[in-house]
């Protein structure tokens, strides 16, 4: 747990709430605790703007006096979060290590239900299932590309890695905030495809269709394999709808990251063509 009577300024590595900072680079503390780590300024403002709270702000010694840095106090301070000020010592230890910011916020993770889809607006909606994707860069990749085209949501199948990696929370750039994200082992996963009421689509080799030349009933659900094995035949069979990506160089598959981007603009293809106007 957070110390919440921990003083103000902390200078001591040794401190138990550094500790656990440090200790949530490890998915087994994140579990344990149910926390996770998001750093920078405009990360921690779409944050807030989604309606999250912190547990935690902790700012370092080079945080910025701006009026985004004083309406991320007062949101922390709105929800009774602890705001520790800390040394450049004990921030080296607790940012990141690679372009480190002197913003950090802890929050509590969110995981959505399985999707029930009851409602007209909810028929009208996109989810994106990922079997057991393997790199948290290319998670935190597809949440943002999933953010971006307006996708409901992503289900997460089977053994994933972590979408509240620090990895995953930073090349997600915030939108892991905005995107409800919901777990599933195969089998639960199979029941909600089955009861699907719109079209359950899979990429995959054996795909007889170009991605561009299929119809999309909606609520869609777009399945993507992992990184390595691709669609399982367990999911694939599924799926009502196999398409293709077409390729004319050596390679015959492109990065999972890449690949769902280009299914996720097809099939949002008449919304944001519209949005235009």
């Amino acid at each position: 747990m957070i110390d919440r009577v921990a003083p103000r300024a902390i200078s001591s590595l040794q401190n138990e709430t550094v500790k656990l900072i440090r200790s949530l680079d490890m998915r087994k503390a994140r579990r344990e605790t149910g926390l996770f780590v998001a750093e920078g300024a405009s990360v921690l403002l779409t944050a807030r703007d989604c309606g999250w709270a912190p547990r935690m702000l902790v700012s370092g010694p080079d945080a910025p006096a701006s009026t985004a840095f004083a309406a991320l106090r007062a949101w922390a301070a709105a929800s009774a979060a602890d705001h520790l000020d800390v040394t450049a010592a004990v921030l080296e230890k607790i940012a990141a290590k690679e372009n480190p910011q002197s913003l950090i916020g802890v929050f509590e993770q969110r995981w959505a239900a399985l999707p029930v889809v009851d409602t007209d607006q909810a028929r009208q909606s996109v989810w994106v299932a990922l079997e057991e994707i393997r790199d948290p860069g290319n998670l935190g990749t597809i949440i943002r590309t999933a953010d971006a085209a307006g996708v409901a949501g992503i289900i997460l199948v089977g053994n994933t890695c972590d979408p509240y990696s620090r990895e995953a929370v930073r090349a997600s750039m915030g939108s892991v905030f905005a995107v409800p994200i919901a777990r599933a082992d195969h089998a639960g996963f199979v029941t909600t495809a089955r009861s699907w009421p719109g079209d359950v689509v899979g990429t995959h080799l054996r795909g007889t269709r170009d991605y561009r030349e299929a119809n999309y009933d909606r609520p869609v659900l777009l399945v993507m394999g992992n990184e390595g094995a691709g669609l399982s035949d367990a999911l694939s069979e599924v799926c009502n709808e196999l398409v293709r990506i077409p390729m004319i160089g050596r390679l015959d598959s492109l990065n999972l990251a890449v690949a769902t981007a280009l299914m996720l603009f097809e099939i949002q293809r008449p919304i944001l063509r519209s949005s235009r106007a």
